[in-house]
């Protein structure tokens, strides 16, 4: 039995739909059947998948819709009360409900916002994202359309068949419009003369979208103590028309799609926000659904839950295996991460390897799509045209005659004890059952019951035993306690050639070299675990160049799904490999068409973006650039390509309090052994963006954590 959460309801969870489906406003009625249009396509759906509780409670439409060539009177009173009607409404809405309007043209806004007004008692701040100032009164309106009349009616400017719309007027101080580049002067004087802050393209691309919606929520909330909170009202021709095209007015130069998305993120930690409005969506002109798809993006990013709702979710519904830094994240491009609130984050961990090429690499998502679109998963039972193809590529670019394709990095790690044990017992000739593996004390190579047999961790084992027989450890760096540990029953020594979980631990100079003649001359097996060090994180293709080291196996996983698809694979030669018969071993996801397609993708880009080479060049920088910060508090930096670890001394903070005053700044680590911060970003990453993260962390050593281990 679930406990309930107690927290205050967020819009998502109380969200109230109504479409204004009228186009009184303007002389093309495209917009009219946007509401529908929308309620047909998954809008809701995308709701729902994040999380949303949404109602739509119904689709009001004009009672009357004279001609376009009407008099301007006929067309004022009939657009005078159908946005009376959608006011009363909205004022009836249920008082703990949060409504979106959906539109319509433009002019709805009287409607939407008078009865948001009447329901909260008092009027709102408003941001307006719009090309158009709507700002035209009856007699300075050079087109005659109603539509651009709507926020001077607001502020009590406007002719009188709208501003007599019952409830409050709003305040002019506490309106802003952004991302304007299409007005009349009439409508600009008498905005500035009012006092309403004007945000046009110039600024957007001066100041970045995201900085001038930080400054219109303020704005828009007024002075400390003001009542009504605020709502936002958004016209889709405020966009990029090549982006969104299905709009009544497209204007060039608009705002990025993604950018308004960011920023409304915003939104969800918002307790002010009383009302969202989204119009002039022309279904007709959505020839692809693009402009549908993105306003239900607007809608989901507005309106979904806030990062204390979804942490609650996780803790109150999932075990408690985990214990996550204070974010949740919603988007990723790139070497960046968003939140579900629109605080970007540099990434510093890639999910320990995984993300190798960034997020959402454009060539690594057109190989997923591509292959989704054709074949998926066949099962080992046949074959499919992608394994093959990847199986050549990884045993040509790696130099072995072999390979085991596999999902996860433990799986891979399992597969290669499996193997290893049963060459022992056909090969080597050790006794039946009595095969040993060997292992590092500090070592990190998955969470199987096998495999934490081999942990030297005690949380890693507490519990979960017995433990397989035959697994045994050594000290990581010692080759002589390895040649000690040696017997003639020992099938492998399985090894990280850098501890990445264990606190990016290096090996002593010339240690995997003199592991690699001790298991030569022992007939043992010396097999690699590359799964976070492989396909370029230590400068090399592996770890183990470094040391000219070529184990009779590796391991590799993380990086070769390139953050899409778990893909890992065991490699071997056919000396090893041969125990194998069909129905030894298998997995029914692994070497998929899917993961192969991706997998041989990341190869690809492996090579092609030279990233080896990279990760060598800015990781001996970023090396040389840490070690100089010469912190009291830092014991030791240390690593090799963009592999780096920091160890802070005894008498510092604890290294997750120094994570989280990374995170605090918008820099993503993760600790590990209590003592260490390691920093594994994407291969793509530059210069800059490591300068940055010195910065910040020379920020967070010299003012934050003094300060805390003086305490």
């Amino acid at each position: 039995m679930t406990i309930p959460i107690p927290l205050p309801p967020g819009p998502h969870a109380r969200l109230r739909i109504i479409g204004a489906a009228s186009a009184l406003g303007t002389p093309l009625p495209g917009t009219a059947a946007g509401p529908e249009a929308l309620r047909a396509t998954p809008f809701l759906q995308r709701l729902a998948e994040a999380g949303i509780a949404a109602e739509w409670v119904e689709t009001l439409k004009p009672r009357l819709v004279p001609p376009p060539s009407a008099p301007m009177g006929e067309r004022l009173a009939a657009n005078g009360e159908f946005m009376g009607r959608l006011a009363d409404r909205i004022a009836a809405l249920e008082p703990d409900t949060f409504p979106l309007v959906i539109g319509g043209d433009h002019a709805i806004a009287v409607g939407t916002w008078r009865g948001i007004a009447r329901r909260q008692g008092h009027a709102p701040g408003l941001v307006w994202v719009d090309a158009h100032l709507d700002s035209h009164t009856e007699t300075s309106t050079h087109s005659g359309n109603i539509h651009g009349m709507p926020l001077a009616s607001l502020i009590g400017e406007g002719p009188p068949a709208l501003v007599d719309v019952p409830g409050p007027l709003l305040d002019p101080a506490r309106i802003c419009i952004i991302g304007a580049r299409d007005w009349e002067s009439e409508e600009y004087d008498r905005l500035i003369r009012l006092g309403v802050r004007i945000f046009d393209m110039a600024d957007v691309r001066r100041r970045g979208f995201g900085a001038l919606f930080a400054e219109a929520l303020r704005i828009a909330r007024g002075k400390p103590g003001e009542e009504g909170g605020f709502g936002v009202s958004i016209d889709l021709d405020a966009l990029d028309p090549l982006a969104v095209p299905a709009v009544t007015c497209p204007t060039a130069d608009g705002i990025a799609p993604q950018a308004l998305a960011d920023a409304l993120l915003t939104l969800r930690s918002c307790g002010d926000f009383v009302g969202l409005e989204i119009v002039e969506y022309s279904p007709q002109l959505d020839t692809d659904g693009s402009s549908a798809r993105w306003t239900a993006e607007f809608a989901t990013a507005a309106l979904g839950p806030a990062t204390y709702w979804l942490r609650a979710k996780e803790r109150n519904f999932g075990a408690r295996n985990y214990a996550p830094l204070p974010v949740v994240f919603h988007r990723g491009e790139g070497v960046w991460l968003w939140d579900v609130e629109g605080r970007r984050y540099l990434d510093m961990m890639s999910a320990y390897s995984a993300v190798s090429f960034g997020h959402a690499h454009p060539r690594l998502l057109r190989a997923l799509t591509d292959q989704a679109q054709r074949l998926s998963l066949t099962s080992r039972a046949y074959s499919n045209d992608r394994l093959p193809l990847l199986l050549e590529r990884l045993c040509v670019l790696f130099g072995y005659e072999r390979a085991l394709p596999m999902n996860t990095g433990a799986e891979a790690v399992e597969t290669a004890i499996k193997v290893a044990r049963k060459w022992a017992y056909r090969i080597k000739g050790v006794p039946d059952d009595m095969a040993e593996i060997i292992a590092c004390d500090n070592n990190f190579h998955g969470r199987s019951t096998t495999i934490v047999g081999l942990s030297s961790e005690l949380q890693y084992r507490d519990g979960f035993g017995p433990f397989p027989a035959g697994l045994k450890r050594v000290p990581y760096g010692d080759a002589d306690a390895l040649e000690r540990a040696i017997t003639p029953c020992t099938a492998a020594f399985l090894v990280e050639p850098i501890q990445g979980e264990g606190g990016i631990v290096l090996p002593p100079p010339g240690y995997l070299a003199r592991c690699a003649e001790l298991c030569r001359q022992h007939d043992v097996l010396l097999i690699a675990d590359e799964v976070q060090t492989g396909l370029g994180r230590s400068g090399r293709l592996l770890a183990c160049d470094h040391d000219g080291v070529r184990p009779d196996g590796i391991i590799l996983g993380k990086a070769l799904g390139g953050g899409l698809l778990p893909v890992s694979a065991f490699l071997a030669d056919e000396r090893v490999m041969q125990v194998l018969n069909p129905g030894d071993h298998g997995s029914t996801f692994g070497g998929n068409p899917l993961g192969a397609a991706v997998a041989l993708a990341v190869l690809d880009l492996l090579e092609e973006e030279n990233l080896i080479a990279h990760a060598a060049q800015l990781g001996n920088r970023w090396l040389d650039s840490l070690r100089r910060l010469r912190s009291p508090l830092v014991k030791e930096i240390r690593g090799r390509g963009l592999f780096i670890g920091i160890e802070l001394a005894d008498h510092a903070p604890p290294a997750l309090t120094a994570a989280e005053l990374l995170l605090a700044r918008g820099v993503l680590t993760k600790d590990t052994h209590q003592r260490v911060l390691r920093f594994a970003p994407p291969l793509v990453v530059q210069q800059a963006e490591l300068d940055w993260t010195t910065e910040v962390l020379k920020e967070v050593l010299e003012l934050e954590a003094p300060a805390l281990a003086t305490n």
